[in-house]
């Protein structure tokens, strides 16, 4: 005979919403890991530039304002610029 109190229609329910959160997240977590980082991507090719100090700096406080990747925001800015470029 099983010692487990029976819970009630409520709990049963609440536990059920936990289990399909839990797994929601574990499964976007997976998500978010499988992704390719950009140094493993094929469709990015690494490359240098060089910038001012000043600028530099600038550039990196400002995309850590942000959360976002210098590479990001530069990708950005060339995609804008060449847009224009192309007009």
């Amino acid at each position: 005979m099983s010692s487990k109190k029976k819970g009630s229609r409520f709990e049963e329910l609440i536990d059920a919403a936990r289990s399909r959160q839990q797994r929601d997240n574990l499964q976007l977590r997976v998500e978010k890991t499988s992704r390719l980082a950009k140094s493993t991507d094929p469709n990015y090719i690494r490359t240098t530039i060089y910038l001012p100090k000043q600028l530099h700096r600038q550039l990196k406080a400002a995309a850590a304002n942000e959360q976002r990747q210098m590479s990001d925001i530069l990708i950005e800015l060339l995609e804008r610029w060449l847009d224009t470029a192309s007009n």
